[in-house]
């Protein structure tokens, strides 16, 4: 009994170890699951790899008197996920579930869609795989850093209005080295109509990203992970640009938002820079959506009932510095700007936010508080603005 006990505890020990040298990555599986936590048929033809995490939050909304206008008090993320191999390591797939109602769009599809990721992965070579089904698209690089390894208690409002999100289809990767530069290439073709639909219009979606990283690889892929956790010895930096054509979209921000009247034919360009040294990260990204026809579409049995595609453009920007005893300071300044035809129903939005976080196994567990301010100015004289400030406190936990 106490040796099955000691064999069980050094087991317990050996996959922590392994899970705090890991980074969650969503554009591959991660199946190195063997030296650790992780289930094997006895013939090692199949595979999985079970994790879960949660984010539970507290956010108060005051305004410009500090009176409390609203409260949110919610699970805001519980995720369930799934990572494998079947047969070998170049057949793996990759799996993750949402229960948390606001992680499951239901107040725009009125559905509830549990199902964020399903990817079935073929690797020819070690620089080259393809993925199969959904999952994140190669968008902006704060989109495809998971969630659960952001510094700040959510993604940008940037993000929010003008990420690509997730989408069905047929999408690759290529790593390779020219020199001392690291370089991944990623592309995707895609419905164009985001997650979990039943049947799509016949327009389709393109993407494609190049990620630079002229002076090498990032620590244990640190490049997927906001903050310097892993206090790079050597500066490292990594640029990247990317665009994508969206034909026929049929929802307000292309793959994920309400429905639109109309179709429109959307087209989206980012691009951003990473920097990280000895515990600072440096990080700025711009994005944005435009489309060739009116953003408006009306509602063919009443006119007076619009939807407009969120067309514009916006900079989410961060600065933080990690502490050796892994507390960090982080700031944030992001911004964005309604296209001209939308500047008469939207305004320019801008966020400032300082957060504090304390990481008790990096990313996986952590504690995060912030203060934020946000300024919201309108286009028209005669519409005023609204400032408000944010203060949020927010508990992760992951295995």
């Amino acid at each position: 009994m106490i040796k099955r006990f000691f064999l069980f505890t050094s087991f317990f020990l050996l996959t922590i170890s392994v899970l705090l040298a890991q980074t969650e990555v969503d554009e591959r599986a991660m199946i190195s699951f063997r030296k650790g936590l992780g289930f094997n048929a006895p013939d090692s033809i199949f595979g999985v790899n079970i994790r879960l995490r949660m984010q539970n939050r507290m956010l108060f909304n005051l305004n410009e008197e500090l009176a409390i206008e609203d409260i949110e008090a919610r699970v805001s993320r519980l995720r369930l996920r799934f990572d494998g191999y079947i047969l070998n390591e170049k057949l793996t797939y990759y799996l993750q579930l949402s229960f948390s109602r606001g992680d499951q769009d239901w107040d725009n599809s009125h559905v509830p869609n549990v199902v964020r990721d399903a990817m079935v992965y073929y690797h020819f070579n070690p620089k080259f795989y393809v993925g199969f089904g959904q999952g994140k698209l190669p968008g902006n690089r704060e989109r495809i850093i998971s969630s659960g390894q952001q510094q700040f208690w959510d993604r940008s409002h940037v993000n929010a209005n003008y990420t690509l999100d997730r989408d069905f289809g047929l999408f690759g990767y290529y790593s390779s080295n020219f020199g001392d530069v690291h370089y991944n290439i990623k592309g995707a073709i895609s419905t164009g109509d985001g997650r979990n639909q039943l049947k799509t219009d016949n327009g389709l979606m393109y993407t494609g990203r190049i990620e630079l990283m002229p002076l090498g690889k990032f620590v244990r892929d640190g490049d997927f992970s906001a903050g310097d956790l892993e206090f790079e010895k050597t500066p490292k930096l990594a640029l990247a640009g990317g665009y994508s054509v969206n034909k026929n979209a049929r929802r307000t921000r292309g793959t994920i938002g309400t429905e639109l009247y109309e179709g429109r034919d959307l087209q989206g360009a980012f691009a951003d820079i990473l920097f990280k040294y000895r515990g600072w990260a440096f990080s700025s990204e711009y994005i944005s959506r435009i489309t060739s026809e009116t953003a408006f579409t009306y509602n063919p049995l009443d006119s007076s009932q619009t939807a407009m595609v969120n067309t514009g453009q916006g900079v989410n920007t961060q600065l933080s510095y990690c502490f050796p005893n892994y507390w960090e300071v982080a700031l944030r300044y992001a911004f964005i700007e309604p296209d001209h035809e939308l500047r008469d129903v939207m305004k320019k939005d801008t966020y400032y936010a300082v957060g504090v976080n304390k990481y008790i196994r990096k990313h996986l567990t952590k504690v995060q508080g912030a203060v934020g301010y946000r300024n919201q100015e309108s286009y028209l004289q005669s519409v005023p603005g609204k400032n408000n400030w944010i203060i949020v406190f927010q508990v992760e936990l992951g295995i």
